[in-house]
């Protein structure tokens, strides 16, 4: 039997790049910078713009997930999820929610047919990850454009994306510094609640700072969007934590140096969106 040589001790430099939480944070922090500076120019230069990053940013977002089902035999209907989610990502802008609701049914049927093809074996299986990523990516981002089509919807954007982000940073931050009692260890060892404070914190102050100066809202909404973004940040951090234990993979893909896969990043908004459109839209005037 061939032994495995063992792996050379890591260098200063190394155990400086890559911290307690796992990340080669000089990477993390240049994709990240990368990333806001596209949403930024997209957002603000051409607003529909924004709709094809989305669009874009979800599609890769299931290549990743088709490729992470496929390690466990899931064969994921990519083109009529792929194309009908599209639809309903520029049907809820150019049109309504009932658009991209018409468009999300057909989509469910679509999937079915094409299916059919590969016959009986894993059917029910293939099928409902099909329609499970329709609603977990596109449906969810319908939430994101829909934010957008308001008249300061760049602005809402912002501060959906902002109080989200923030969470991610004051988590990671009081968990590297402070984190010791781990939160939920058993689906996702290094989230501790002192992290949760940490992303609390942030999120709220963020919150607050966005709806106060970008929306001219009320201080509290931003509490109420605060606190929401960092409970569904982490929940669907968790989430997506569970899908990849599930599968028996440690990231969605490596699209993004410090981050993973893209579906990495994406699993926080994604789960946010839906509450921050219904919070702003309900509690913040359209400006």
């Amino acid at each position: 039997m061939r032994s495995e040589s063992p792996s050379p001790p890591e260098t200063p430099a190394e155990a400086v790049k890559v911290g307690r939480a796992g990340r080669n944070l000089p990477a993390s922090i240049a994709v990240g910078v990368a990333l806001v500076a596209v949403v930024l120019a997209s957002l603000f230069l051409v607003k529909e713009l924004f709709i094809g990053v989305v669009a874009i940013a979800l599609v890769i977002g299931l290549f990743e997930l088709t490729r992470a089902f496929s390690t466990v035999g899931i064969k994921l209907p990519v083109l009529p999820v792929a194309t009908g989610g599209v639809i309903m990502l520029f049907g809820g802008y150019f049109g309504s929610m009932e658009t991209a609701s018409i468009a999300m049914a057909l989509t469910v049927i679509g999937t079915m047919v094409w299916r059919l093809a590969d016959g009986a074996d894993g059917f029910v299986r293939d099928a409902s990850a099909g329609v499970f990523s329709l609603s977990y990516l596109f449906l969810m981002g319908t939430f994101v454009v829909l934010m957008l089509k308001e008249g300061d919807g760049a602005w809402r954007i912002v501060a959906f994306i902002v109080a989200t982000i923030a969470s991610d940073i004051g988590g990671y931050i009081a968990g590297v510094l402070f984190g010791k009692h781990a939160m939920a260890p058993t689906i996702s060892p290094k989230k501790s609640w002192e992290g949760f404070t940490g992303s609390l914190i942030f999120g709220i102050g963020s919150g607050i700072l966005s709806v106060v100066y970008a929306l001219d809202g009320d201080w509290w909404v931003g509490i109420v969007l605060g606190v929401a973004g960092v409970v569904l940040a982490t929940l669907g951090d968790l989430s997506e934590s569970l899908i990849k234990r599930d599968l028996g993979i440690k990231d969605m893909g490596d699209l993004l140096p410090g981050h993973g896969g893209l579906m990495d990043r994406l699993d926080s908004l994604i789960a946010v969106a839906p509450v921050a459109w219904l919070i702003l839209f309900t509690l913040v005037p359209v400006t």
